[in-house]
């Protein structure tokens, strides 16, 4: 089993997502991470999605996306073909301000981004583990919410969708 990350560039039709994610559920696949977003091109939409799973499958998995209607292409990436970051939020309450949490805001190079009278949102960009790290620290200081984004990724060899359109 590896990582994937699987790019699908698709117009913005409703239903898309489903007819997306209903791939996954028939075969068994649990989705990892999803982000969706506009692309650079107007009218196309690039969805991302992190998977776990073996070659074969993730083959598999890019032949069906491609095939639906609505679909202009599906590309898929191992890790270490990828850029890629996630942001996470953690809301922390303002009787937690302590010294100890500038010091670990500090050497996880995380924000404040909101500063509230009961609470304070702390913000990290940063790969899957490394916000994941932060959180087991921030545990120390009472963590309220946390929320963490799914990848967002650019391919690093240069295949565009240009041509596919």
């Amino acid at each position: 089993m590896k990582r994937y990350t699987i790019s699908v560039f698709t117009e913005n039709f409703i239903g898309i997502l489903s007819r997306i994610t209903m791939i996954f559920t028939r075969r068994g696949i649990n989705i990892d991470g999803f982000t969706a977003s506009e692309s650079r091109e107007e009218g196309i939409y690039r969805i991302t999605i992190e998977v776990t799973t073996s070659e074969e499958q993730i083959i598999q998995l890019t032949k069906q996306i491609d095939k639906i209607i609505d679909v202009i292409k599906a590309f898929y990436y191992v890790d270490d073909q990828m850029v890629f970051q996630e942001i996470a939020l953690y809301k922390i309450p303002s009787d937690s301000l302590e010294p100890g949490l500038e010091k670990v805001i500090r050497q996880y190079n995380a924000r404040i981004i909101s500063a509230e009278r009961d609470f304070v949102v702390v913000e990290l960009t940063g790969h899957k583990e490394d916000t994941q790290q932060l959180l087991e620290v921030l545990k120390d200081f009472n963590v309220l919410e946390f929320v963490r984004s799914g990848r967002v990724a650019v391919a690093k060899p240069m295949e565009t969708i240009d041509k596919y359109l």
